[in-house]
């Protein structure tokens, strides 16, 4: 008999419940497919790579962006992110998430009632647009809330928590035909399926992996889900499939130390500048956040300084992260140049010829040695210091899939297995510095639309 007549438990079983499976399993449904959703965490809601993220979801061409005057296309984000990446990025899956974002945007609007709103207030580096779309807190656990709620309104989905995907089993022809969980109590089920669905991340939370393929940052700070130990690459390898850009992972050069809080890198934006224990400025600080997390694990104490002024301060109070070092007492405030020196613990005549170099570059009067043009504005007392360290968010590599989600084998799909999120190459190309705001929530949820709507045509 043909596949679509095959008895089946259930006709997709999709492993994460994070925003790339959860989106997955919306899609799925919504064409009338049964779902088995596993989630292996039962602190996935707080503490999965989805929860910890801004809610930042880049895309261009949408109703948001035309209300604000923004004009935008799929052309312009796809320029920006082959810049970012120079020209590495997997072409095939940044087409199809450049196409997808708007839909995305729109379809978590009118199916699901989750309007996200265009941050307008400043660009994120790399973007030439104003295009990342938010929930007004701008924090991932409220996208991940509002997901959850749709998929409890949906009969098709049933949400297993705590169970993971433990072993996928294909036919003779090489198509899935079961899907294995595993309890915590080392119960297993098979369940007959037509499609798997891999949404499990990256596998950031494995040194070993880590080390591997991304051992420049394998001694930062660890800031995503405790999950992402690189499931998909095991199930992956045990099919045979494609891998691609398996050095690509999204740093950051800001989390407060050793409070483990995130410090928005709307402070940079706004015009903060990072400096050392010694109060000297060491890098660049605006190509972005991802690519600054090892300069600053190359700095003493493996940790710098982020300084800034009252009205950035203000400006970042909307974020929920910046709330978050805010409530932790990560936020150091000095009145004077010798109060932010004390507060550094470093020489107040070095901070204060920090302070004045930075400020006349701010002002145009003199280049910044070390490359900075985009100053938003000098410094002005009193300050602000958040004490951070580099860190490792989720990695950017995985398997390799085509334009819709299949997971390839020697370039040809695997029948029935999808990919999407850390789970699959994602479009920052490799290493750290390419990656742009949002793109790891944009292939979480871009391509869970793309894996759950295709999954409907097995």
């Amino acid at each position: 008999m043909g596949d679509s007549d095959r008895q089946v438990d259930a006709d997709v079983v999709v492993a994460g419940a994070g925003g790339a499976g959860v989106t997955a399993a919306l899609a799925a449904a919504e064409r009338g497919l049964s779902v088995v959703l596993l989630e292996g965490s039962e602190t996935f809601r707080e503490d999965s790579n989805t929860a910890m993220s801004t809610s930042m979801v880049p895309a261009a061409g949408t109703r948001q962006q035309r209300e604000a005057g923004v004009e935008d296309t799929a052309e312009l984000f796809l320029e920006d992110i082959q810049l970012k990446t120079a020209g590495t990025v997997d072409p095939t899956v940044a087409r199809t998430l450049v196409d997808v974002a708007p839909v995305l945007i729109d379809w978590l609007a009118e199916a699901w009632g989750i309007d996200l709103e265009l941050v307008t207030d400043f660009n994120y580096p790399g973007h030439s647009r104003h295009r990342c779309h938010s929930v007004p807190d701008r924090a991932g656990s409220t996208l991940l809330r509002l997901l959850l709620g749709a998929v409890a309104q949906r009969d098709e989905i049933a949400l297993v928590c705590p169970a993971r995907l433990d072993g996928i089993v294909a036919d003779v022809d090489g198509s899935v035909e079961v899907a294995a969980l595993m309890r915590p109590d080392g119960t297993r089920e098979d369940v007959r399926t037509r499609s798997v669905i891999l949404a499990t991340n990256g596998f950031g939370a494995s040194p070993e992996l880590v080390r591997e393929h991304c051992p420049e940052i394998v001694d930062g700070l660890y800031f995503g889900g405790e999950g992402s130990n690189g499931d998909a690459l095991r199930f992956g390898a045990g099919l045979d499939a494609d891998t691609a850009c398996l050095d690509a992972y999204q740093g950051h050069g800001s989390v407060a130390y050793p409070h483990g809080v995130l410090l928005t890198w709307a402070t940079v934006v706004h015009g903060a500048f990072l400096v050392n224990a010694d109060g000297k400025r060491f890098a660049d600080e605006s190509p972005g956040y991802s690519e600054l997390a090892t300069p600053v694990l190359a700095q003493p104490e493996n940790a710098a300084w982020m300084v800034y002024d009252a009205r950035i301060d203000e400006l970042c109070r909307p974020f929920a992260d910046y709330q978050r070092c805010l409530e932790a007492g990560a936020v150091h405030e000095a009145k004077d140049v010798a109060a932010l020196a004390e507060v550094i613990g470093t020489s107040a005549e070095v901070v204060a010829s920090t302070l004045v170099g930075a400020r006349s570059c701010a002002l145009g009067e003199a280049d910044d040695p070390l490359g900075r043009t985009d100053w938003a504005a000098p410094l002005e007392p009193p300050y602000r210091a958040v004490h951070v360290t580099g860190a490792l968010f989720h990695t950017q590599g995985g398997l390799g899939i085509d334009s819709e989600a299949r997971v390839q084998r020697g370039g040809s799909p695997i029948d029935g297995l999808y990919a999407a999120g850390g789970a699959a190459v994602g479009i920052s190309g490799h290493g750290a510095s390419g990656y742009l705001a949002g793109n790891g929530l944009l292939a979480a949820l871009g391509l869970g639309l793309v894996a759950g709507r295709a999954a409907c045509c097995r």
